[in-house]
């Protein structure tokens, strides 16, 4: 039973955690077991190889850690959130200068707790709904000679701003001044939803959580160290104790795998999640996240709106052309930047963003993704992520259409969906397993 009931079923389309599969419900829905057993550690022996194939590694080593990827609430208890803390306690040391780019909610977040663990943080900012300013980048590392900085932070996919990072570049910046500082990734919600490439990039460190585009419950934080990385912490002098990689090492080498107790239903979720995944290929996955992203950005930016008064209808039928024909624009300021996994729009002054997500809640049973911090009441977030199809997306759509009329902004309904589902009908291929 819910815990406040609805008809139906909650489409629910925040930007994590996501609609979990059937199949991984099942798969959970197990009892305990010893995970000392010979069963544990050869399923664990398999989800550690297959675990690589979703960063794109073949020389990395991934660490499953009970935890979260990342938080979203600076007052939350989770500020320690346990896969950051874990990239960059078990590389660096106290006082170690870090370089990293504040563009949200969640690089905010990251910066901070940074600087909660006594880095010297050196703080590339750019205005919400911008992607990291990587000229001042290579700026900091031409001027670096002397090699001060330790590490490059980066958040791939800004979720509070819909913005990606081109991580690229970053690996092309730091190659070119032949720069030995580490790259540590916060992939949260874009590894299994973005191309995502830990090795071609030279990735050091990635990270994600469980419950972004993997599709499962809360709980467990996914850290991949390479080489590098692996090295690092030989010297690295931070405290550490739980997320400490050498004691998961040593596990390793004996075989069994496991510092402390597992969540033994996590592990058998993620072996499902997983085998969905393959099942539909990584490659596919990312491309059918291209296509909800690119079908909602019809809807955000192609409604046509209605003006009785004027006797006239203005057809939008471009992505963003429409914001200045309705007075609406997409968070994210440039279409290089533009994410995914999630859509942030940005709403007029007199309407706050918040009563959208509150009523689309109270009335339809969906539930959008809040704006944060900075644009708190300005935006509200469309997440497209994970375990979703075209179906699924069309009614969130139709659904955020309603919700604009109920908050008085005239959107014709049918009008931003009808753009979406003529972009779909046309881009969807067979499903491959059903070809």
């Amino acid at each position: 039973m819910d815990y406040v009931y609805g008809p139906g079923r909650n489409h629910l389309f925040v930007p994590g955690p996501v609609n979990i599969p059937e199949q991984v419900i099942r798969a959970m829905s197990r009892n305990n077991e010893d995970y000392r057993s010979p069963a544990i550690p050869a399923m664990t022996k398999t989800l550690l190889e297959d675990v690589k194939k979703i960063f794109k590694t073949t020389s990395g080593t991934p660490f499953l850690i009970p935890t979260t990827g990342r938080c979203s609430d600076i007052s939350s208890l989770q500020i320690g959130t346990g896969a950051w803390e874990s990239a960059l306690t078990n590389t660096l040391s106290p006082g170690d200068r870090i370089v990293s780019f504040l563009i949200g909610q969640f690089s905010l977040l990251w910066i901070d707790q940074q600087k909660r663990l006594n880095f010297n943080v050196d703080v590339v900012e750019s205005d919400w709904g911008q992607g990291a300013n990587l000229d001042i980048l290579a700026s900091k590392i031409a001027a670096d000679s002397s090699h001060t900085i330790k590490a490059i932070c980066i958040v791939h996919n800004e979720t509070a701003t819909g913005v990606t990072n081109n991580l690229a570049t970053v690996r092309k910046i730091l190659d070119h001044y032949q720069h030995p500082a580490l790259f540590l990734v916060d992939g949260v919600s874009s590894i299994c939803a973005l191309d995502f490439r830990m090795d071609e990039w030279g990735i050091d460190v990635a990270l994600t959580g469980s419950q972004k585009a993997l599709s499962l419950p809360t709980g467990m934080g996914i850290v991949c160290a390479g080489p590098k990385a692996l090295e690092a912490t030989k010297t690295a002098k931070s405290v550490r104790v739980f997320f400490d990689w050498n004691d998961y090492l040593k596990f390793y080498k004996l075989g069994t795998y496991w510092p402390y107790t597992p969540s033994i239903q996590l592990l058998y979720g993620l072996r499902a999640a997983l085998d969905l995944i393959f099942e539909e290929g990584l490659d596919n996955v990312i491309a059918r996240h291209g296509r909800l992203a690119k079908a909602t950005r019809q809807l955000a930016f192609s409604i046509v709106i209605v003006y009785p008064s004027l006797r006239f209808i203005l057809f939008a039928w471009k992505p963003r052309l429409a914001v200045e024909a309705w007075g609406l624009k997409n968070c994210t300021q440039k279409e290089e930047w533009f994410s995914d996994t999630v859509t942030a729009v940005v709403v007029p002054s007199h309407i706050d963003s918040s009563e959208i997500v509150r009523r689309a809640w109270k009335r339809y049973n969906l539930s959008l993704g809040l704006g944060l911090n900075k644009v708190a009441g300005k935006v509200f977030r469309i997440g497209h992520l994970g375990h979703l199809n075209e179906l699924q997306l069309l009614g969130c759509l139709a659904g955020v259409e309603m919700v604009l009329n109920d908050v008085g902004y005239p959107a014709k309904l049918g009008s931003g969906v009808a753009a979406a589902s003529a972009y779909l009908q046309n881009s969807t291929p067979l499903i491959p397993s059903r070809i």
